[in-house]
């Protein structure tokens, strides 16, 4: 019989695509991890990984085994959570996926979660919306909070949170003599610092740029915005962040942060609408019941 630990080693192996960052997402060495995945080989009779000199994928067996893996532990996972509601408590594990603008946000639904029920673990995966898409499907993720255009639907539940809205940090000697907002074609003149061109926010910021007809100059790009903001904060570039990661930073000194829209500018840049996303489960997980009313209580 297969144990529910081959289960979660193989769907981490399908998760990572490389067995060194499966093995140790489960807390195992990997030599100890690739005899347990030729030990279950051997015991269902069949080849579940396609090998070469490197890990090459599943083979069809192996996709079969993990599709019904993931709805096996999600049925476990869900179970441990209702044991424990019944006896009047809330815990357990809640993986969220959140997309870089809106790390502040999810915070401080986190943070309020975790006032509530204590007990609840929450892990937070700072990923792109294309991944929270995609685990959210797999079911490798219990939430997602992401841009609500990327959410497929029909089998994903969405929260609206908010609208988001562009600022400009730049230094101060940069902007000296600015009044509160700057328009996008003055942003577009200096040196910025922006996400890779790859997540999301950058997609956006582009397509506005490219709407406009503007080239900004870019200087630098990163997966995350704290390399953006030191730079600025150092005086080297600019960079465009969404205003509620500004509100909930606060001041940063030796920078401005400038509001991004003029009034002929309003309907290209017009705000993106941010979202919680949860995969539709019945029962639902106690931990996602919990987040989602936190959620509507936060909203």
């Amino acid at each position: 019989m297969i144990e529910l630990r081959d289960l979660q080693l193989l769907t981490a192996l399908a998760r990572h695509q490389h067995f060194a960052k499966a093995a140790k997402d489960c807390g195992m060495s990997q030599p100890a991890f690739s005899m347990r995945i030729r030990n279950l080989e051997e015991k269902l009779g069949l080849s579940i990984v396609r090998r070469g000199n490197r890990y090459q994928g599943l083979t069809g067996e192996g996709e079969m085994i993990v599709r019904r893996a993931r709805g096996i532990l999600d049925d476990a996972k869900a179970l441990d959570q209702e044991i424990a509601a019944s006896r009047g408590e809330v815990t357990g594990t809640l993986v969220l996926g959140v997309v870089p603008t809106a790390t502040a946000f999810a915070a401080q639904v986190v943070n309020r979660l975790h006032q509530v029920h204590p007990r609840v673990l929450v892990h937070t995966d700072v990923t792109t919306s294309m991944a929270i898409q995609k685990r959210l499907l797999d079911g490798t993720i219990d939430a997602g909070v992401t841009y609500a255009d990327s959410v497929p639907p029909g089998l994903v539940s969405i929260t609206n949170l908010y609208e988001e809205t562009y600022v400009l940090l730049a230094p101060s000697a940069m902007v000296a003599g600015q009044g509160d907002s700057i328009s996008w074609q003055a942003a577009a003149e200096l040196p910025l610092s922006l996400l890779e061109p790859g997540m999301q926010n950058r997609r956006i910021l582009d397509h506005i740029f490219g709407e406009l007809g503007l080239k900004p100059e870019i200087m630098s790009e990163s997966s995350g915005f704290m390399s953006a903001i030191v730079m600025a904060r150092a005086g080297a570039v600019a960079t465009i962040l969404p205003r509620a990661l500004v509100e909930a930073l606060g001041e940063i000194s030796g920078t401005r942060a400038l509001t991004l829209n003029s009034a002929e500018e309003e309907e290209t840049a017009r705000p993106r609408p941010i979202c919680l996303a949860c995969l539709q489960r019945a029962p639902e997980l106690t931990t996602v019941a919990a987040l989602r009313r936190i959620v509507d209580a936060f909203v």
